[in-house]
């Protein structure tokens, strides 16, 4: 029978008993301060239950079944807003006084409000010619930071043997970065064109849109023999939709409502490694 995962930073006893008698469950384990499963509920009342864990601020993950964490295979991910706090590109643009422009298109580019995203991302970054090359450290140094959960996540991920990969819209002046504190084993992104040391506002070669991000989910599942219920992909945004396809375990993570509305799983307010929670963790 289904299990539900209930979490959130502050849980009240109230409403995980309100939601346990809701759901018909069999029982109530508690997992930790933050989570707690409900044991055998009856699949007729998923709607109103998941609808209710929303009005209380929780995060609930209806699973079938409980699988083992080691017995998936990819973990894929977004960087901005997803992996880490910021968006590169409008940090990018607010050292030269232009995040108010290059952020209303980033906004409705993730809304899903502007459907070419190679287009909306040539606008923005055109908006970044001019500058300094130097900004971009700025930003990773001062401005960048991992969201909660991020690093327990990917090192629980490493440690069960899933592979790590990490698609951007974003810059690979970043995800390089990234990939390397983090270890990750792959990952792809745009690359910024720079001429004697500032930035000409172009992308060079072909801009990596969620088509493309979808390409080298599939690509990397392909090569390791993943069916989707074995591939956990987080992201936030509109252009996060079509690799979040290719998985079961497709997550949205303060996300755009359009993301939610297709995703499988949501965290609103628990942080990334949250997502272990769903799993057995045994080897």
């Amino acid at each position: 029978m289904a299990h539900i995962i209930l979490q959130a930073p502050s849980l009240l006893a109230a409403d995980i008993e309100r939601l346990a008698a809701m759901a018909c469950a069999e029982g109530v384990q508690e997992m930790g301060p933050t989570a707690y499963r409900l044991l055998n509920v009856d699949p007729s009342t998923q709607a109103e239950v998941l609808a209710m864990a929303q009005t209380a601020r929780m995060d609930a993950a209806w699973l079938d079944e409980v699988h083992r964490f080691a017995d998936c295979k990819l973990l894929a991910m977004d960087m901005d807003s997803t992996l880490i706090n910021i968006e590169c590109i409008d940090e990018i643009a607010d050292v030269v006084g232009r995040k108010a422009q290059v952020a209303a298109i980033t906004e409705a580019s993730m809304r899903g409000e502007i459907r070419d995203f190679a287009d909306s991302l040539r606008r923005r970054v055109a908006l970044l010619e001019g500058v300094p090359e130097s900004a971009l450290e700025q930003v990773f140094s001062q401005r960048l930071r991992l969201n909660p959960g991020a690093e327990k996540l990917i090192q629980s991920a490493r440690e069960h043997g899933l592979k790590t990969l990490l698609v951007s819209g974003g810059f690979t002046f970043f995800t390089e970065r990234l990939r390397r504190g983090l270890m990750l084993d792959a990952a792809h992104a745009n690359t910024l064109e720079v001429v004697d040391g500032v930035l000409t506002g172009r992308v060079l070669g072909e801009i990596l849109d969620g088509a493309a991000k979808a390409r080298h989910v599939q690509t990397m599942a392909g090569s390791l023999g993943a069916s989707p219920e074995q591939i956990i992909v987080l992201g936030d945004g509109a252009n996060d939709l079509q690799m979040m396809g290719l998985a079961y375990y497709s997550v949205a993570y303060r996300a755009k409502p359009v993301v939610r509305a297709q995703a499988r799983f949501s965290l609103n307010v628990s942080p990334l490694d949250a997502v272990l929670n769903w799993f057995r963790r045994q080897h």
